[in-house]
């Protein structure tokens, strides 16, 4: 089928306007979601859109295999649509997981938000013992109240929804007490300062009244979404046939590491001891998106390449890693991308093939996706995706473009033209 007539099977959403719906930026003005700024994800209010208009067409079902923070389960609850939603990252899950409590009593967590301040105030600090990244993103006595407000967290744990939000409140406030640079995309910059920053006992109180006043507004939901800690590339624990939406972003294959995204706040939570903890706490899990997923000699290429589930691009994939691995010899780094780009679309093409099995006839499927380039070498992430889909039993898809990325050359390691957008796959 021509891709002409490919792009006419079914309606695609229109960008909302200001268009960048690709991005989670919007999404820190609106309550619940501005509670802890992910690095990944897409526009809230774009995805409950999708939600309504499918909902308006009959029975609606939604599934986000790469769930993030919750933002599609979350818009999902606001339109009474039942969801599921699976993923991957422990520490994410988490943070979803609290998100997705906010139905929990607005005054239980008030409450124990203050019993712990006030707890936390009489206890005695003890910093020398955090890992060296901790202690080079905090003053001394910032460092030591927020010590302070950890035991007190700790000394009331249990199994509660309500814990869970008091647990989001101290996690959400880590970047804004640091004073170097925590960059909007989640890493952070020690050698680089910040002109303001919040002192922890003022900043924890902000965010718990801004979350005693997003739960009180939240609307109510009949069909509260179900969560699971799992992997898009199985999708156990959803049935046969249930889902009839999916909306969902995946892993860019673009070298950004989604497990050192949140290594601030598991280092000071004490999950890990710094970054070599990573791999096991974190990257064994994930989608392999990454160079740091696949070392030298950690997975046969060319096994990965005569695989049956990549017999849909075989010819087309084996050029480009071919030329990634060429490459890569010339440079300094010699990082992995030919191994990368593979163990992805491996991953990828497992993904499609658990999706057929979770969804219904008839279904639509989104991905906000994003092209790459490593070491300046072209891979046509919507293009296999949609062949590997096809290839797993789904019909007709669409490429939507929403944005252009790396056309701006300053300080680019390369001059290839980029871009985001919306594949959807009909099945």
């Amino acid at each position: 089928m021509g891709r002409h007539k490919q792009l006419t099977l079914f309606e695609v959403s229109k960008p909302s306007p200001g268009g960048n719906t690709s991005t989670f930026v919007d999404n820190m003005s609106l309550p619940v979601h501005r509670w802890f700024r992910y690095s990944a994800g897409f526009s809230a209010k774009w995805a409950e859109e999708v939600i309504r208009e499918h909902a308006a067409r009959g029975e609606t079902r939604v599934l986000d295999p790469f769930a993030g923070s919750a933002t599609t389960l979350l818009a999902a609850e606001d339109r009474n649509v039942p969801s599921y939603g699976i993923e991957s990252h422990p520490f994410v899950c988490r943070i979803a997981r609290a998100k997705l409590a906010r139905s929990t009593s607005p005054d239980a967590y008030r409450q124990l938000s203050r019993d712990i301040v006030q707890d936390a105030r009489r206890r005695d600090p003890a910093i020398h013992h955090y890992p060296p990244l901790v202690r080079k993103c905090y003053h001394e006595p910032v460092l030591a109240d927020l010590d302070r407000l950890r035991q007190a967290l700790e000394a009331h744990a249990d199994n509660s929804r309500t814990f869970e939000l008091c647990w989001l409140t101290l996690v959400g406030i880590l970047r804004r007490t640091s004073h170097v640079g925590t960059a909007n995309w989640q890493y952070v910059l020690p050698r680089k300062s910040k002109k303001h920053f919040v002192e922890p006992f003022a900043a924890f109180d902000e965010l718990s009244r801004t979350i005693y006043r997003d739960m009180t507004n939240s609307p109510k939901t009949s069909t509260p979404a179900v969560f699971i800690r799992g992997d898009a590339r199985t999708c156990d624990g959803v049935a046969p046939g249930f889902a009839t939406l999916v909306i969902t972003s995946p892993p860019y294959p673009n070298n950004y590491d989604y497990a050192d995204a949140t290594r601030l706040e598991m280092c000071f939570m004490k999950e890990i001891g710094g970054w070599g903890d990573l791999q096991n706490a974190v990257r064994q899990y994930l989608v392999r998106s990454c160079s740091q997923h696949v070392p030298p000699k950690s997975v046969d290429l060319e096994d990965v390449l005569r695989s049956s589930e990549l017999e849909p691009i075989r010819a087309d994939i084996g050029r480009v890693c071919g030329r990634l691995a060429e490459v890569r010899l010339e440079k300094g780094g010699k990082k992995t991308y030919h191994l990368m780009v593979a163990t992805y679309f491996y991953d990828l093409a497992q993904v499609w093939r658990a999706l057929r099995r979770v969804c219904g006839s008839p279904c639509r499927v989104c991905f906000v996706v994003g092209d790459s380039a490593p070491y300046g070498v072209y891979v046509p992430v919507h293009e296999w995706l949609e062949r590997l889909a096809l290839a797993a039993g789904f019909r007709g898809a669409a490429f939507e473009r929403v944005r252009e990325r790396n056309t701006k050359w300053k300080n680019r390691k390369h001059r290839v033209p980029l871009c985001e957008g919306r594949l959807w796959i009909e099945g």
